[in-house]
């Protein structure tokens, strides 16, 4: 009974005293774990003054043991198996991104090369046929012989012969003699007539009806068809340069369009009739790059051929 006395005196005289000598590390701050041991350690040496030799009060507060694993418990959990799969779609996306941005870079260095051929041929298109008369400058050298000679005139390419009256009366009844088509489809319509004129043979005037149509119709379906064929028009009409402005335009601005494959294809021809076979080779290389697995026999062979011509690696 006396010890006991004595162990609830010493306890409530120490207790002002471990409120005294607490340190100031204990702040509200403090993480509740950080606190708990410190509390527990500073308890256990009030203790081991108080009771010397006897045995110490065991501690309130103790801190709770982990929990155990349970055998047969799943390796992750669901949040982890969907940041996995976020992480796996995140790649994915990243892949296909620098696919997208290797093609268009690709895309842009052909529209860059084209651009400026298109320039140059437009700029050869536009100069004279027949270069002008040099005369000879002052400070040219005086011929021995005094007398005056006459320059003689720069030699010009024959015009061509006048068609005769009864061959164009028979050009304009054979072109109306080719039925326009009235379907109710005024897109499709003005295209089957520029068609019919090609079939025929009166390129110049197929070439004005097909580019009638794509002018009026462009956001059309039926444009990607018509301006192949104004290409084909001016390629079977002796004109490459016209044609493979058509075909690289048919193909810039209608790349899902129904004749875009088609368009590329003649592209290459076209190029190799104007001596570029480098330029061919690429036109080549992104017709199999883009439409490789869904090109049809015709033009995998024409596209082969091509590039025997070509002489592409």
């Amino acid at each position: 009974m006396r010890h006991a006395f004595f162990a609830t005196s010493c306890l409530a005289w120490s207790a002002p005293l471990l409120l005294a000598i607490a340190p100031p590390a204990i702040a509200q701050n403090a993480p509740v774990e950080v606190r708990v041991d410190r509390l527990e350690k500073e308890m256990k040496a009030v203790q081991r003054k108080v009771f010397p030799a006897g045995a110490p009060v065991e501690a309130q507060i103790v801190r709770p043991a982990a929990p155990a694993v349970v055998p047969g418990s799943p390796s992750s959990s669901p949040i982890s198996d969907l940041t996995a799969r976020v992480g796996a779609l995140e790649s994915q996306l990243a892949s296909i991104t620098g696919q997208v941005e290797e093609n268009s870079f690709k895309l842009k260095q052909l529209e860059e090369a084209f651009t400026k051929y298109k320039a140059e041929i437009e700029g050869r298109l536009l100069q004279p046929e027949n270069p002008p008369e040099v005369r000879p400058t002052a400070a040219a050298p005086v011929a021995a012989d005094p007398a005056p000679v006459a320059a003689k005139p720069a030699p010009s390419k024959p015009a061509p012969a006048p068609a005769t009256p009864a061959a164009s009366e028979a050009r304009k009844a054979a072109i109306a003699a080719i039925e326009r088509p009235d379907t109710g489809d005024a897109a499709m319509d003005s295209y089957s007539y520029g068609f019919r004129l090609w079939d025929a043979k009166f390129y110049p005037e197929a070439q004005a009806q097909l580019k009638a149509t794509v002018d009026k119709y462009g956001d059309a379906s039926v444009a990607s068809r018509a301006q192949n064929l104004l290409g084909r028009a001016y390629l079977d009409d002796g004109k490459p340069a016209l044609a493979s402005v058509a075909f690289y335009e048919n193909y810039q601005k209608r790349p899902r369009g129904d004749r875009a494959p088609d368009s590329l294809a003649y592209l290459g021809e076209a190029l190799i009739q104007l001596k570029k076979p480098a330029d061919a080779c690429k036109v080549y290389a992104e017709l199999e790059q883009v439409y490789g697995t869904s090109l049809s026999a015709s033009l995998r062979g024409m596209m082969d051929k091509g590039r025997t011509k070509a002489k592409c690696s």
